[in-house]
């Protein structure tokens, strides 16, 4: 469970239910079946640090639905703290169709026009849970429509103010690299593109093979763990949630290359084990999850 004498941190944006075909690599026309999960890369990564026994709370909106109290109870289970999850009592709450191809990878349709997470307010924050934060971790996806994305900039301005890290998660994989800098992903020049002096830290993640760092004084690759995925959903904010707890734990990280590449590692790791199970939120690694992959890798 989560440890109430580490630092909090706080991630804000979408909760929605994902839709997994009950078989892999079928379209969604073609699916017989689906199994419903909670999803939205914030929700899984604030319940990824409770996971791994560090101490979380997700700030959203969710529809006052059978879907929305769901996801909440779905927090608190996960020992994330809900106290700046909002109900909306005229928008549904979001949904996704997720398409799995056989290797594990996937595709999103979304239901959401708008949906609750979409018409979160500026004046229903809960800043003081915002203010408390060791870190602030946010995405992208809150900062397409309005009115979401005045309240995204205000919690971040509050936090800022309030002298909290911010984090933020433009899915920024090879692929994503790839579509923002509308160059070669693998070409350092071009991952530097996005660089810019107010980073301490800019990660971009390689998929199985792991991921590349770069910080104002050094760079360099971790590599990843070879497992047989079936799902990778989830897999990027497993990776994030873990990063996050180890950064939330140690601000020297930012400092400390042997520290920096130890905990990406461990992300590595965590994210690795997200894909061996379907849906997010289940396959969710604890410490000891990790430690076992790092270790038997090891001995290979």
């Amino acid at each position: 469970m989560a440890n109430s004498g580490s630092p909090l941190i706080v991630a804000f944006g979408e909760m929605l239910i994902d839709f997994v075909p009950d078989t892999a690599g079928v379209s969604l026309a073609e699916s017989t079946g689906f199994l419903k999960a909670a999803g939205g890369a914030p929700a899984n990564v604030a319940c990824a640090i409770t996971k791994l026994g560090g101490k979380s709370a997700f700030v959203g909106k969710v529809g006052d639905d059978e879907f929305g109290h769901m996801l909440i109870n779905i927090l608190k289970k996960n020992g994330v703290n809900a106290e700046g999850v909002c109900v909306d009592k005229h928008a549904r709450t979001a949904l996704a169709f997720v398409t799995l191809k056989n290797d594990g990878e996937r595709e999103f349709m979304f239901y959401r026009n708008p949906s609750a997470d979409m018409l979160l307010k500026d004046s229903e924050l809960n800043m003081g849970l915002i203010k408390q934060a060791k870190i602030f971790h946010y995405g992208s996806i809150s900062l397409i429509a309005e009115p979401c994305r005045s309240a995204h900039m205000a919690a971040m301005k509050a936090a800022k103010e309030a002298g909290v890290l911010l984090s933020y998660d433009p899915n920024v994989s090879d692929d994503e690299v790839s579509f923002l800098t509308q160059g070669d992903s693998d070409k350092e020049d071009v991952v530097l593109s996005l660089w810019h002096d107010n980073l301490k830290l800019l990660v971009v993640t390689d998929g199985e093979k792991g991921c590349r760092y770069y910080t104002k004084k050094f760079k360099g690759k971790v590599a990843g763990f070879s497992v047989k995925a079936v799902d990778t959903t989830g897999a990027g904010d497993s990776f994030v949630g873990s990063f996050l707890l180890s950064m939330a734990n140690d601000m020297s990280i930012f400092e400390d290359e042997a520290k920096l590449k130890e905990a990406l590692s461990f992300a590595n790791a965590c994210g690795a084990i997200c894909t061996t199970q379907k849906g997010a939120i289940p396959a969710l690694p604890t410490q000891s999850d990790a430690r076992e992959l790092i270790s038997k890798s090891k001995a290979k």
